[in-house]
């Protein structure tokens, strides 16, 4: 009986055990089933889309960049293709050690060297960077036989940005360059972030840096399958990249040929533009510099040599070149004249020579006078001391709420960046500009200097072209840009680069054409007549000489006694056909002298050109620049005996 319920207790317990079992079996396989619902229903997508990127991998194609062209369909910017060596530095071996093994196999120079290391200044360690472009075949053959002994080391097919004409006009078209770590911080802060993904370059300079976004195109994708290696196996899907647009200049680049030759080694700006549209023609600013030179990173020496000369060739003197505008002023200050009601075109004075005030004399360029001046003689013959008599009774602040609407001291909206706004000088302008109380007040001795373009006036030519334009076509001003048509290079269609350039000022029409009147005697009669004589059509213009030294009291100028960088600046602004004017100009020959002399002949011969189609001989241009380079800087010169305080 004992033993009955011993074995009746073990069945129990044995019971009990396989119910604990099959308990713990249950909610083992409850837990597992509970777990694949989980995992094929809840998280199906997120495991599917892991599994997926762990066979794949998604590479970037990068688009091809969009061409520029001008006017006529001259291309200005290209692309073409080449092999490069390149180096991931985190993959490579010693630096050093793998560059002068490689020399041994393809020519690595010391500017590849030294661009190399400016280049992984600039980089971060595991982008591929490189130490040769533009290989041979026997070069890319030399290598790929001993590809095996550089790790971290490859060759790659990359389109190189061309620039075919290399200084031509480089200040408008700009230039690419590799994207910097601060332009990269940039671009990943900004919506763009993926249409950079394996993009080296970026623009850095005008239309390239200003027109970026349409240039660029839109990066395409290729998902490939990868091993576990990461070794690609084949291609799964691709969305092609998207060429970026082309855009067309206003920029007519025999034009821009001509002024740059015409300038020969004068530094100076001109901007030449169609009053009507505000297309600029062209955009010339001397010296020069290739942009060739910076698309694979340029040099140091390369890079001293520009940017310590003292000629300044990087500096773009058309768009941030400011200069004191001497006497293509003065049209600008008679019509504030005759707008305020301060003169009539009739009305005259009597120019002794000089314009006395406070006890000092402000001399004219003529010794002993003008005589009995009118406001056509005073634009015609330039004479200062009526301008100086003009802007003493306009004062300052009036001076300079009639000029700003012609837009000179202000941001013309130019379609690149960089702009300078130069200087239209106010009594709020000059208690901003200083801290001291006695620089901040406005002194009337300083007014007068005004009048004749000269003082604290300072613009660009840029802005003289456009205030010349809204004077030449009855009010009209323009908005100046270099891109005329951005055209989508799939289907050929283009659109207008920048639309409503065209705004009407408030001046009454018989002022304008009171001055504009003027300004074709001056181009007939006055002092650039020489320079238009015989031509086969009529233009208005206006010289100027600008001072850049300052004169002390009592001293006259000698041109032969100045250091030639410290010489007058030669002016001139001008328009054609004078009755419904087709091309506007403004330029500055520096230290050149008279306008007359210096800067009028090359206006001529942009106008020959433009509205004549003659473009001149080797010769003709030998000859102006020979011109420049000898013609008479100035005769003796006096000055305002008011000395003028120092610039902010």
């Amino acid at each position: 009986m004992t033993e009955l319920r011993n074995i009746e207790a073990e069945l129990a317990r044995f019971r009990r055990r396989v119910l604990v079992a099959s308990l713990v079996v249950l909610v083992a396989f409850g837990l597992v089933v509970a777990r694949l619902m989980y995992l094929e229903i809840v998280r199906h997508e997120d495991l599917a889309e892991q599994a997926q990127s762990n066979s794949t991998a998604l590479v970037p194609i990068v688009p091809t960049r969009g061409l520029i062209e001008d006017r006529n369909g001259v291309v200005l910017a290209n692309n073409y293709s080449a092999y490069t060596l390149e180096i991931t530095p985190s993959k490579a071996g010693p630096l050093e050690q793998t560059i002068d093994a490689l020399a041994k196999v393809v020519d690595i120079t010391a500017r590849d060297r030294k661009r190399f290391k400016k280049l992984l200044d600039e980089s971060k360690s595991f982008e591929s960077l490189p130490i040769r472009t533009r290989l041979n075949d026997d070069e890319v053959a030399r290598f790929a036989a001993q590809r095996y002994r550089f790790p971290g080391v490859e060759i790659k097919a990359r389109l190189f940005r061309n620039y075919p004409f290399g200084e031509l006009a480089s200040h408008a078209i700009g230039y690419i360059g590799r994207i910097n770590q601060a332009e990269k911080a940039r671009i990943d802060d900004s919506d763009d972030e993926a249409n950079y993904r394996g993009t080296d370059y970026i623009g850095k300079l005008g239309i390239e840096q200003s027109y970026e976004s349409q240039l660029h195109g839109t990066t395409g994708v290729e998902e490939m399958e990868t091993s576990a290696a990461g070794r690609a196996v084949r291609q799964l899907a691709s969305i092609p990249a998207i060429p970026g647009d082309t855009i067309k200049l206003s920029i007519d680049i025999r034009l821009q040929k001509l002024v740059e030759d015409l300038f020969g080694d004068r530094r100076g700006a001109l901007v030449a533009l169609d009053p009507k549209t505000g297309e600029v023609l062209a955009f010339v600013s001397k010296p020069t510099f290739d942009p060739n030179m910076f698309v694979d990173g340029i040099d140091n020496d390369n890079w001293t040599a520009l940017n310590d000369s003292l000629d300044k060739p990087l500096l773009n003197r058309a768009l941030r070149g400011t200069y004191a505008p001497g006497s293509t002023y003065k049209p600008f200050m008679a019509v504030a004249a005759l707008e305020t009601g301060k003169r009539t075109p009739q009305q005259t004075i009597v120019d002794p020579g000089y314009f006395m005030f406070g006890g000092h004399k402000f001399r004219d360029d003529k010794v002993g006078g003008h005589g009995t001046v009118n406001m056509y003689k005073s634009i015609v013959e330039s004479c200062d001391t009526y301008y100086y008599m003009v802007a003493n009774d306009l004062g300052v602040d009036t001076i300079h709420d009639y000029i700003k609407p012609f837009g000179l001291g202000q941001l013309t909206g130019i379609d690149i960046q960089g702009e300078a706004r130069g200087l239209l000088p106010s009594t709020a302008w000059k208690r901003a500009a200083y801290r001291d109380p006695a620089q901040q007040k406005w002194y009337a001795g300083e007014t007068i200097s005004l009048g004749i373009g000269q003082g604290y006036n300072h613009f660009t030519m840029l802005q003289l072209a456009v205030a010349t334009a809204a004077l030449a076509d009855n009010g009209l001003k323009v908005r100046p840009h270099l891109a005329k048509e951005i055209i989508n290079p799939a289907t050929h269609h283009g659109e207008p680069a920048v639309r409503d350039p065209v705004t009407q000022l408030n001046i009454k029409p018989e002022y304008l054409a009171v001055v504009k009147n003027a300004m074709v005697g001056v181009n007939l009669e006055g002092t650039s007549a020489a320079s238009f004589r015989g031509a086969a059509y009529t233009s208005g213009g206006k010289t100027g000489t600008a001072q850049v030294l300052e004169i002390k009291k009592n001293e006259k100028y000698h041109a032969s006694k100045v250091p030639e960088r410290l010489r007058d600046n030669a002016l001139f602004t001008a328009f054609a056909p004078a009755d419904n004017p087709k091309i506007v100009l403004a330029m500055v020959v520096e230290n050149a002298g008279f306008g007359a002399q210096a800067a009028a002949p090359i206006a001529r011969r942009v106008f020959d050109y433009w509205l004549l189609g003659q473009y001149p001989s080797v010769a003709d241009i030998a000859a102006v620049q020979k011109a420049q380079a000898t013609a008479p800087i100035g005769t003796p010169r006096r000055v305002q005996d008011v000395p003028l305080p120092p610039e902010p």
